[in-house]
């Protein structure tokens, strides 16, 4: 019986499968001031970032949403960019060890040029 669960678990494990499906679910807290309406993650150190859906602007002042990030390893870039333009990133977040990012108003509030925040 065992062995057959064991099997089914490693048929449904395909790669294929794994990449369709989110692999873990993360939230962001929004302690900033403005809104972030963007939100992308890559590999941590790579230029290859995908979109993650917010559904609707994360508002500041402690807004918060949980998001679907897609497979791949624990640790990752994040690009947020906020409602007047501004670009954040957060660079080699370990999903796997962290449940949230929290951004803060300090972090929202630097030059208009893109930038990068220092790991949380």
């Amino acid at each position: 019986m065992r062995a057959t669960v064991l099997v089914a678990l490693l048929v449904a494990a395909t790669p294929a499968d794994a990449e369709r499906r989110p692999k873990r679910h993360f939230d962001i807290v929004n302690a900033a001031h403005d809104s972030v309406i963007s939100l992308s993650v890559a590999p941590a150190g790579s230029d290859a970032y995908r979109e993650v859906a917010l559904g609707a602007p994360l508002r500041g002042g402690l807004g918060s949403t949980t998001v679907a990030l897609p497979s791949g390893g624990c640790l990752r870039d994040f690009r947020l960019v906020f409602r007047d333009g501004r670009t954040l990133i957060y660079p080699a977040i370990d999903i796997c060890r962290r449940g949230r990012l929290r951004l803060t108003a300090k972090d929202g509030r630097q030059d208009g040029r893109a930038l990068r925040a220092p790991s949380p």
